[in-house]
């Protein structure tokens, strides 16, 4: 499928990887966010000078297993993007 195809899966709750892709296990996911807001955490609070605790939005985002298993923020690159070969893992 083709990422606009893939970006609906994802939004559905799909968890998808381009055939592509090099890392064994490596695929995307839609996290939702948290609309309501969440305390943030330590590591948070450091990175932004927030203070820990206060309750903080967070927009959806996608969301990468990557290739050893960590888990990042992910922002699609061109290739990606334009690619045709996306499927469900």
């Amino acid at each position: 499928m083709d990422f606009g195809q893939a970006l609906e899966a994802l939004k559905s709750g799909d968890r998808l990887a381009r055939t592509g892709w090099n890392g064994a296990d490596m695929f995307v996911v839609y996290q939702k966010g948290y609309p309501e807001g969440i305390a943030i955490n330590a590591n948070t609070a450091e990175a932004t000078g927030i203070p820990q605790g206060t309750r903080c939005v967070f927009r959806p985002y996608l969301m990468m297993r990557t290739a050893d298993g960590e888990v990042v923020p992910w922002v699609i690159s061109q290739t990606d993007a334009l690619a045709d070969d996306w499927e469900r893992v």
